[in-house]
């Protein structure tokens, strides 16, 4: 689930995933406001490759009594996860960033997302091509922009 304070929260619901921010859940920035905004009603997966990381936000999140939340020692490239298990994967500040190329990142991305699922990215730095390429992989459609997040939805087929 993206964190978009204009988002009505009744709405977040089912399963989320996070990736890294700036490398990782190390910052757990979005972790926790996430989780809090899924609230019981679904489930948030956050991953880092980083044990020491992983070990952070599980502190953080057992901190906060959070229930909802699954942190695991994985990689973007790849997750583990169940196809189509996933109703938004969420990118804050993971792309662009050279260990994870577009063109393994996405195919994954798309893997994992529910059919109707959709795709947030906030990026940082701020790079104007990785919004086109993203569209132009042919896995997402560009749905809007709101806040700084680009939100796209899942193509039905790999083109």
């Amino acid at each position: 689930m993206a964190y978009e304070p204009h988002e009505n929260p009744a709405r977040c619901r089912h399963s989320a995933w996070a990736d890294r921010f700036r490398g990782g859940v190390r910052y757990w920035i979005f972790t926790i406001p996430t989780a809090k905004l899924i609230g019981d009603q679904g489930c948030l997966v956050a991953m880092d490759v980083s044990s020491g990381f992983i070990e952070r936000v599980s502190k953080k999140v057992q901190a906060a009594d959070l229930k909802n939340v699954r942190v695991v020692k994985r990689d973007a490239l790849d997750t583990g996860l169940d196809t189509a298990s996933i109703d938004k994967v969420l990118l804050f500040g993971v792309i662009p960033f050279p260990l994870l190329p577009l063109n393994r990142l996405l195919p994954e991305m798309h893997r994992v997302l529910k059919p109707e699922g959709t795709l947030a990215a906030w990026l940082f730095p701020i790079s104007g091509w990785v919004p086109k390429s993203i569209v132009r992989s042919g896995l997402f459609t560009y749905i809007s922009k709101r806040n700084g997040v680009y939100n796209y939805r899942r193509c039905k087929a790999i083109r």
